[in-house]
């Protein structure tokens, strides 16, 4: 097996120090560029741009590869290759194989749960018999 060099090493941390620091730059000018201009709020130092584009990426993101994320959304339906209704929801495989009866008590249960709350437009969202009526003709 082939083990990396000291250089071989040394190249990758590098480039990650060069990134990280023309980001904090790209940050800093930004901020000085917009946030003075738009909201009255003083010009912040570089130091202050790593540190705001660090906070930011703790808050709102994160550092490394993301695990809770991996096969979530079209990105992983994407790469598993699988698009439209098959991305992989378990709530929408556990209503496809469900019968029109189980759909109909399912949708019942759900009013019981949730119905008793006032909804802004009159209405709940569920148990609306004209989402079966396409479905009653066809078993008919």
């Amino acid at each position: 097996m082939r083990t990396m060099s000291k250089w071989g090493r040394m190249i990758p941390l590098a480039a990650w120090i060069v990134i990280i620091g023309a980001v904090g730059a790209v940050v800093m000018l930004l901020w000085n560029w917009l946030i003075p201009g738009i909201f009255g709020l003083t010009a912040i130092t570089y130091w202050q741009a790593l540190g705001l584009f660090a906070l930011a990426r703790i808050l709102f993101g994160s550092f490394g590869h993301r695990p809770m994320m991996h096969d979530r959304g079209m990105r992983g339906a994407m790469a598993h290759g699988k698009m439209g209704s098959d991305c992989g929801n378990p709530m929408h495989e556990k209503w496809m194989k469900m019968t029109p009866e189980e759909r109909k008590a399912f949708i019942k249960e759900r009013k019981a749960h949730f119905g008793h709350h006032h909804h802004p437009f009159g209405h709940s969202g569920f148990g609306r018999e004209e989402l079966f009526k396409d479905e009653e003709k066809e078993n008919q």
